[in-house]
């Protein structure tokens, strides 16, 4: 594994993981978070929902969004260190993970548009979907975890 990173490649690896951790955390978080702010705008709590606004922010700009950020460049990083653009043969596992973070990354900027719908009032999820939607991330890394340790393909 030494590529483009050399023997700085397993403190990347290290650092990549690291950040999953934190942006995971943020992508468990932020829905209940959502959940409770649509709960204190139907109960009409404007005190309350303003609380969550605050929160929420908090939450994107403190973990979420530099989290994703630091875990897209060290992995991308890790993925060039592999040989993903340069043909490298066995990479199918990598591509099919890119493809899932992509998805991932998706997800958490309808979170963020959905957090600035609620700051605006504007409900057009229940509770319930909310409470699904929370398990995204999970399905997301599980199926991750298994094509970065399998690497089925």
């Amino acid at each position: 594994m030494i590529g483009l990173l050399g023997a700085a490649y397993e403190w990347v690896k290290a650092a990549h993981i690291i950040f999953v951790i934190f942006w995971m955390a943020g992508l468990f978080m932020m829905p209940r978070y959502l959940v409770y702010h649509q709960e204190a705008l139907v109960a009409g709590d404007a005190t309350d929902a303003a609380r969550w606004v605050e929160r929420e922010g908090k939450l994107r700009s403190i973990i979420l969004t530099p989290a994703m950020i630091a875990v897209w460049v060290l992995g991308l990083l890790l993925a060039v260190s592999l040989g993903l653009f340069a043909g490298v043969a066995g990479l199918g596992w990598l591509h099919a993970k890119l493809f899932f973070v992509l998805l991932l990354s998706g997800y958490h900027g309808w979170m963020v548009g959905y957090a600035k719908k609620l700051a605006k009032g504007q409900m057009t999820l229940s509770g319930k979907q909310l409470r699904m939607i929370n398990e995204v991330p999970a399905l997301a890394a599980t199926i991750i975890v298994v094509l970065v340790v399998i690497k089925p393909f």
